[in-house]
């Protein structure tokens, strides 16, 4: 969104040298400021933005909001508190549709696949990446063009409350609650804390919103008792409204057509029908959506398919968690393939239940058929010791601390014809081992 300084000052309270001036864009971080920026000097853990005022000018902000005085700059109280005042009244003097989206797992492929097949009819806005926090999210709500009809708006969360404050600011008429899982449990006395934090989103709802859910996650589905508005199901679930039919392949059928799509996994193709749900409530015709499911890509390093010498690689080394773990373990046991290797990091954020979860991950890829399992630091040494309980050999299981040392290892011992899967938490760096693995393998993207 494009607003004047006067407009910026008259919400926040403060003066504004230059009234005339547009704001037509958003910066926290002065390295990355383009000319025309609003910029923020937020006070962080490590850095205090306050200290780069001058350089965020001299790269052409117009102006900057800090707790400070001084010229081209508007001084408030709070600067957080200021983004986060400003990006509410924008969201309602903004009038188009905000489309919520969280979920234990795959909120941010399901949100860019949401905003993709809307697209397809209207102007659309999204967060990019995932700046889904309370930092994030008020970023995001700036960001949309002044053009577009609806946005897609990603909400994390890892304590009760917060998708309460986000939904606050963001004001979302459809809310889409893609799974509850073990990610971020360590916050939570049990995943049916979980269950009651991603709610927050449908309890925000306005009577006349809809509540997008996902059918084939059964505390998700519960959600539509206490909603009193319109809700869609979607999944695979012979429930849903919006009702997946997994065909040869990466192909599916739901409502009536038929659909390709180049990501990979049962998962990928559930987050792909939530877009054909949220499609469905701004009443876009299924088969208007049929180019759109073939030309959606994966993120970076979110499912990426890639071959080097003759060895197909999955590259999900975003992020992970349990049920993210089991469905990218589940798209390499379909892989057509000479042998399966996993290499798994391990997964923060799980709190007491770390050693259990990670081994049910451990048993998961034995019982799933893996060939190898490469275990990541810290904690994945119980998955590659439980696999190893449940049957698989010594020789097929391994643990190694550096990420870099598995791939090291991995390019030893891989072959031409072989699949391999590398995922972790982001504090893992799992895409180390990847580099490690193909720092000198020639390959193309597949």
């Amino acid at each position: 969104m494009e607003l004047t300084l006067q407009q910026v000052a008259l919400c926040l309270g403060t003066h504004s040298e230059e009234p005339e001036l547009r704001a037509r864009g958003w910066s926290i971080d002065s390295r990355t400021i383009a000319p025309g920026d609003l910029y923020f000097a937020l006070r962080g853990d490590v850095h205090d933005g306050h200290a780069f005022i001058d350089v965020a000018l001299n790269a052409g902000a117009i102006a900057a909001i800090a707790e400070t005085v001084g010229p081209k700059i508007l001084t408030v109280p709070d600067s957080l508190s200021a983004l986060q005042q400003l990006a509410a009244w924008a969201r309602a003097h903004w009038g188009g549709t905000v489309v919520g989206v969280t979920g234990s797992a795959g909120k941010t492929s399901t949100k860019d696949a949401i905003a993709h097949l809307l697209a397809v009819a209207m102007p659309v806005g999204r967060t990019v990446g995932n700046f889904n926090n309370h930092i994030g999210l008020p970023l995001s709500i700036l960001r949309i063009p002044d053009g577009a009809q609806a946005a897609v708006l990603e909400m994390g969360m890892n304590h009760a409350g917060e998708i309460r404050a986000l939904a606050a600011w963001a004001k979302p008429d459809i809310g889409v609650v893609t799974n509850v899982g073990y990610a971020h449990v360590e916050f939570f006395d049990s995943i049916e804390g979980v269950a009651l934090a991603k709610r927050e989103l449908i309890e925000a709802l306005p009577a006349q919103g809809t509540a997008v859910l996902n059918a084939d996650d059964e505390r998700v589905v519960r959600y539509r008792e206490v909603y009193s508005g319109r809700t869609v199901t979607y999944g695979f679930s012979a429930e849903a409204d919006v009702r997946g039919e997994m065909l040869e392949g990466n192909r599916f059928r739901c409502l009536g057509s038929f659909y390709e799509t180049q990501l990979t996994g049962r998962h990928a193709i559930s987050n792909i029908l939530a877009g054909i749900a949220v499609a469905q409530v701004f009443g876009i015709a299924p088969g208007l959506l049929v180019d759109a499911v073939r030309s959606l890509e994966p993120g970076k390093m979110r499912g990426e398919r890639m071959t080097h010498n003759g060895i197909t690689i999955l590259n999900d080394c975003y992020n992970s968690n349990p049920a993210a773990a089991r469905a990218m373990l589940d798209a390499l046991a379909a892989e057509k393939a000479t042998r399966r290797i996993a290499v798994l990091g391990e997964m923060l954020e799980l709190g007491g239940r770390t050693e259990p979860l990670h081994r049910d991950i451990g048993r998961y890829a034995a019982e799933s058929g893996m060939d190898v399992l490469i275990a990541l630091r810290g904690a994945a040494s119980f998955m590659a010791d439980e696999a190893k309980k449940v049957g698989m050999s010594d020789g097929a299981a391994y643990f190694f601390e550096d990420p870099a040392d598995a791939g090291r290892f991995l390019k030893q011992i891989a072959r031409p014809g072989d699949a391999v899967l590398f995922k972790g938490s982001r504090g893992v760096h799992a895409e180390r081992a990847l580099e490690a693995f193909t720092d000198d393998i020639g390959g193309a993207a597949a």
